[in-house]
């Protein structure tokens, strides 16, 4: 069988189970998570040892240290995927749930309804635990889902894949609802995302190399985000302090994420004050390189020189981003211009300056005096999330079990027609 032979019957088997699972209530997918996550529990030692087999060629492969260490799964990452299946078992199930309803004048009853989208297929790369946060909330919104993870974790998604079904299967689980793209061949993704009337939106996750190839060879809608180049304004009405302590979290509490603050904006009012203090506190406790702009050298004459592409840049590191500008309105002129519509914050007392920047910053999140690590499925009451899209449709932002449905309309009536 071709790789698109084999493609189109992974399409064709995931439209039957996307309609089987349509019939399941909610508290049969929640017994069936529930068991899911039982499976994987007891199938631990089979994971790790599939896991480890994926590790050992890593590293004989010369796969950065980063890398493995996302790729490694241990007891405590596999309990964590456990925990994960029974919280999404716990959330709402947002399937069948009215969003809207009215009537008409001539007694037409119509309700908008959120249903499944029917057919998702993830893509994605080193990290094994997205196979079963993805599966599961795909499954508790009745989407079936294939899932196509990146080779070097191949056998630890087979084993993982393995338990999912088995698990799921003594509650009921249809025999596709979860399927997993084994072959390591290139072609795949290309047959996959081109699966029109059988798949119903790709959603990537990875690197920005990943996205744009899947972009492109997509005939199929992608939902994405390429990278986070998040930004921090300090404006003049700040509290200094409060800003130092989320300049510091948002940079330094995990840079290689892509909610982690990239560039930080300074009015020229408080530079003279608090460059000084982000010099000290960022650049000496934390060890980030600092580059500026000429007026932020200006006041920290140690700061490398910035150029044109550290404006454009998600370094994912120690690195940061810095210049100097005359007003609300220049700072979000600069995000607007530089940034990835990601997520940005502004640090001010002033409510005329937040209603600017609120107002006018063009990203899927934007924060008044927090830092942007917050802009995560978990930490926004969402329990989970399948990816963060910095997209306008159909899903912005963190996206939780909501972002993985659509809707219908239903219209009742006792019988009108239309004159």
């Amino acid at each position: 069988m071709g790789i698109h032979e084999e493609m189109l019957e992974i399409g064709n088997r995931a439209v039957s189970a996307s309609r089987e699972l349509l019939r399941l209530t909610s508290r049969k997918k929640n017994s069936i998570l529930q068991m899911m996550a039982d499976e994987v529990e007891s199938r631990k030692e089979a994971i790790k040892a599939a896991n480890a087999a994926d590790v050992l060629a890593a590293k004989s492969a010369g796969m950065a240290p980063a890398m493995v260490d996302r790729l490694t799964l241990t007891d405590s990452r596999i309990q964590s995927m456990a925990k994960g299946l029974r919280d999404v078992s716990g959330l709402k199930d947002p399937v069948g749930s009215s969003i809207s309803r009215w009537i008409r004048p001539n007694g037409l009853e119509i309700v908008k309804t959120r249903v499944p989208i029917g057919v998702i297929a993830i893509i994605y790369e080193a990290r094994p635990n997205v196979t079963a946060d993805a599966a599961g909330l795909c499954f508790k919104t009745a989407n079936a889902v294939i899932l196509r993870g990146g080779k070097e974790a191949l056998q630890s998604n087979k084993a993982i894949v393995e338990a999912l079904r088995l698990g799921g299967q003594k509650k009921g689980l249809p025999e596709y609802a979860i399927q997993l793209v084994e072959t390591t061949d290139r072609d795949a993704v290309r047959e996959l995302v081109q699966l029109e009337g059988k798949v119903d939106v790709v959603i990537p996750r990875g690197g920005e190399g990943l996205i744009r190839a899947v972009v492109e060879q997509a005939r199929v809608p992608v939902i994405k985000h390429y990278k986070g180049v998040c930004h921090i304004y300090v404006d003049a009405a700040a509290d200094l302090g409060m800003a130092l302590n989320i300049c510091e979290n948002a940079k330094c509490q995990r840079p290689g994420v892509c909610n982690a603050a990239e560039t930080l904006l300074v009015h020229k009012d408080v530079a003279a004050r608090f460059l000084p203090m982000i010099s000290q506190r960022l650049g000496g406790e934390c060890k980030v390189e600092l580059r500026g702009d000429d007026a932020a050298r200006a006041v920290v004459p140690s700061m490398k020189s910035a150029t044109e592409d550290d404006w454009y840049a998600e370094y994912l590191d120690l690195i940061l981003a810095v210049r100097v500008v005359g007003s609300v309105q220049d700072a979000v002129d600069h995000i607007n211009r530089y940034g990835s519509n990601h997520s940005d914050s502004i640090i001010s007392a002033s409510p005329e300056a937040q209603k600017v920047f609120t107002q006018d910053v063009n990203s899927a999140v934007v924060y008044v005096n927090a830092s942007t690590r917050f802009t995560d499925g978990g930490e926004f009451g969402m329990g989970a999330e399948i990816g963060i899209s910095t997209d306008k449709l159909h899903a912005r932002g963190p996206m939780g079990l909501e972002e993985l449905t659509t809707y219908k309309y239903v219209v009742r009536g006792s019988g009108q027609v239309r004159e």
